[in-house]
């Protein structure tokens, strides 16, 4: 009796978990919808989201006080997302700032490919309507910059958490935690690609 409970444990209850797991994977949630459509509508910023996931960061006119926190993203978060072929991250910056921007795309270019970084340069009073166009609580600080960063699905959506544990309803990540790109991000990134991947499959499926 002893040995039917043993091997019951040792080849059930493993079997059970696989399924626990593999139907928590089939029935995952989507990262909630905060904004159901950017507002990115005037000038060439308009397309700049449309088809992409984007990442999208304020550099405002201060691209090298921001520098430190670009990198702490690049490697926490860009790194590991970058070979997806849908994605990008767009840098929103003044035009006085294009050379500091390429410097420091030329910095991040010796150590990983920068190839799915976009930039678009537009006056402070532009930036101000690019970033009111998101529709978050956060606002520019007296450079037109930002420490967070935010994510846009394809269809130009605003992409975050409504039940965070310490937020309630999280529009963006901090760029300035490394924790917080670590265990909130990079999490809600692998959310958001799953849901890409399995409408693909499922398209795959239905379209032999």
């Amino acid at each position: 009796m002893k040995k039917t409970v043993v091997l019951g444990v040792l080849f059930i209850l493993p079997l059970v978990v696989y399924l626990f797991f593999a139907s928590g994977v089939t029935n995952f949630g989507k990262l909630p919808t905060l904004n159901p459509r950017i507002d990115w509508s005037e000038g060439s910023a308009g397309s700049a989201l449309e088809g992409k996931i984007s990442l999208i960061i304020f550099l405002g006119n201060a691209v090298g006080e921001n520098k430190g926190y670009l990198f702490n993203f690049n490697q926490k978060i860009y790194k590991r997302f970058s070979e997806f072929e849908d994605f990008q991250t767009v840098l929103v910056s003044t035009p006085d700032q294009e050379e500091a921007v390429n410097e420091v795309l030329a910095e991040l270019a010796a150590i990983t490919d920068v190839s799915r970084y976009r930039m678009i340069f537009a006056p402070n009073n532009k930036i101000e309507v690019l970033f009111d166009g998101l529709q978050s609580p956060y606002k520019l600080d007296s450079n037109f910059s930002s420490p967070y960063v935010f994510i846009s699905d394809k269809e130009a959506a605003l992409r975050g958490r409504d039940d965070d544990g310490d937020e309630g309803s999280k529009y963006a990540y901090d760029m300035r935690s490394v924790a917080e790109l670590n265990n909130k991000m990079e999490d809600d990134m692998k959310i958001v690609l799953a849901e890409y991947r399995l409408a693909l499959k499922k398209n795959n499926a239905n379209n032999p």
